[in-house]
């Protein structure tokens, strides 16, 4: 906790020069950047140590057992864990074992594990290649790069509070509009993640296995799930494949071990962590109550329409209208940045959905879900039930693997086959 606190401390001291001395009102690419994700691993790697070290064993989290180091690393390890070449600037985290894992070259010897806990060495290989991987992710950069190069000036978000537009274009027209313009502003960090994924993978660094068929995979360290994020049909499956590493680092250091309020403490904390500028915590804070209220409203009335597949066809549909609607409404004043402008379209929507989620989380009753459970209720739309499936084994596969352990005893956590 002393780590997070300085290192977070330290962060916010980082924001607020870069905000109030250098360029208050826009965004840069500085030293912030890469303050950011070296926070991020310098505080995973504390917590992950002190799983492994300081705590009890049947007192962690089926994940935290996997990502717990059982070892203090040398200073050489700590150095090159967070200050590596492929991710010093623009990340994505990885978990300190699969780091270590990888620069010490067993990654590529990890096997494919079955159900059962048993091995599958059909399809080992000693050095798959990351190129198809490199050149697929390289292309979506090119096409995010030349997205926003066009269609994103055309689209600005600053038009959703031009006078003009608010005194003259109907509700569905505004709320098209909003829409539209948040995401054409998307593809300018599809092309920042993906770029970064990539770079990563070129060095070797990514590799998660192999899927049924034998194909390589290269997602271990993927920041975003472009079909996912675009076809999202609530507010968390929106936010479970939107900076994923950095959800999985709020979801490790914050919610796991929040003792109260785990939502509201992880929204203050995402806040917090990308910088000083008011329009964030208006973001996060409107995305608590988006998020409570969307919660509260599937588990109470989703099982009415799943039975019939056209009704359950439909219920995506709307779903997914109001998911976009309601995201692009959170996330406005993370673009607009500053308070005025924020409260100007919040405003002019008469701030439609934040009464809108109170009156729900009014209305109905909040299920509490535990922390830490391992199932959760499936909000995929049904023609993208497949990949959901796929989103569940990567976000539960880690390296357990440990300096002291043979490449024998190396399974992923996806199966809970740990052999400490």
């Amino acid at each position: 906790r002393y780590c997070f606190v300085f290192a977070l401390g330290y962060l916010t001291v980082c924001q607020i020069t870069r905000v109030y001395i250098f360029d208050y009102g826009q965004y840069s690419a500085d030293f912030s950047g890469p303050m950011m994700i070296i926070t991020q691993k310098i505080t995973s790697l504390a917590f992950e140590i002190h799983d492994g070290m300081f705590r009890k064993n049947e007192d962690l989290t089926p994940s935290q057992r996997c990502l717990a180091v059982r070892r203090m690393p040398s200073l050489l390890e700590y150095l090159s864990y967070n200050c590596n070449f492929m991710g010093i600037l623009a990340g994505p985290l990885c978990s300190y074992k699969d780091y270590i894992t990888f620069i010490e070259g067993r990654s590529y010897q990890l096997q494919q594990s079955e159900a059962n806990g048993k091995e599958d060495t059909k399809y080992e290989q000693t050095d798959p290649s990351p190129n198809i991987a490199v050149a697929q992710k390289l292309l979506i950069c090119g096409l995010s790069l030349l997205f926003h190069m066009t269609i994103t000036k055309t689209l600005p978000v600053e038009y959703n509070i031009d006078d003009n537009f608010r005194a003259t274009a109907s509700w569905p027209v505004r709320f098209f509009y909003l829409y539209v313009s948040l995401m054409a502003a998307r593809p300018k960090y599809y092309f920042a993640w993906t770029l970064a994924d990539a770079i990563n993978n070129a060095a070797g660094f990514g590799f998660r296995g192999y899927d049924k068929n034998g194909v390589t995979r290269w997602d271990l360290i993927s920041n975003l799930r472009i079909q996912q994020i675009e076809f999202s049909t609530s507010f968390k499956m929106f936010l479970d494949n939107w900076n994923i590493q950095t959800a999985l680092w709020l979801k490790r250091v914050c919610y796991e071990r929040a003792t109260f309020s785990p939502t509201i403490q992880t929204f203050i904390l995402s806040a917090i962590w990308h910088g000083v500028y008011p329009g964030y915590y208006l973001t996060f804070l409107t995305g608590v109550l988006m998020t409570l209220a969307a919660r509260a409203l599937r588990n109470n009335i989703r099982h009415y329409f799943v039975e019939s597949p056209a009704v359950k066809l439909c219920y995506d549909i709307i779903t997914w209208m109001a998911t976009q609607v309601a995201i692009s409404y959170t996330v406005v004043p993370f673009v607009l940045l500053s308070v005025k402008p924020s409260f100007t379209f919040y405003s002019s929507c008469y701030f439609c959905l934040h009464i809108a989620s109170i009156v729900v989380l009014l209305v109905f009753p909040l299920k509490r879900t535990q922390k830490g459970s391992k199932k959760h209720e499936s909000i995929q739309p049904v023609w993208s039930k497949k990949l959901e499936e796929e989103n569940l084994l990567q976000k539960n596969s880690y390296s357990t693997t440990n300096n002291s352990f043979s490449q024998k005893q190396e399974v992923t956590c996806r199966y809970q086959a740990l052999k400490q």
